[in-house]
């Protein structure tokens, strides 16, 4: 599994209908925050090696009723306590 971040604009007040919907719709989800900033929610989703991370985005993502705007990161590594 590999580990991609999406920030996500929505329309104005929209972003909490948005961030139920990802949470209802998409199983990749792993984690989704309303923050502050340019945009309104950052979502952190697993995608299997074999996904296409600009097809998911595109059409599970972008899709939501609401979403405006993306921005998509790719995660390379992830560093936690204990681990070298």
């Amino acid at each position: 599994m590999r580990a991609i971040f999406v920030l996500i604009k929505c329309e104005m007040g929209r972003a909490y209908q948005v961030a139920q919907a990802a949470a209802d719709e998409i199983a990749q989800l792993s984690e989704l925050y309303s923050i502050s900033g340019q945009y309104d929610l950052l979502g952190k989703f697993y995608l299997e090696p074999e996904d296409d991370i600009g097809r998911f985005v595109t059409e599970r993502v972008q899709t939501l009723p609401g979403v405006r705007d993306t921005y998509t990161l790719l995660a390379f590594n992830a560093f936690t306590p204990g681990r070298r």
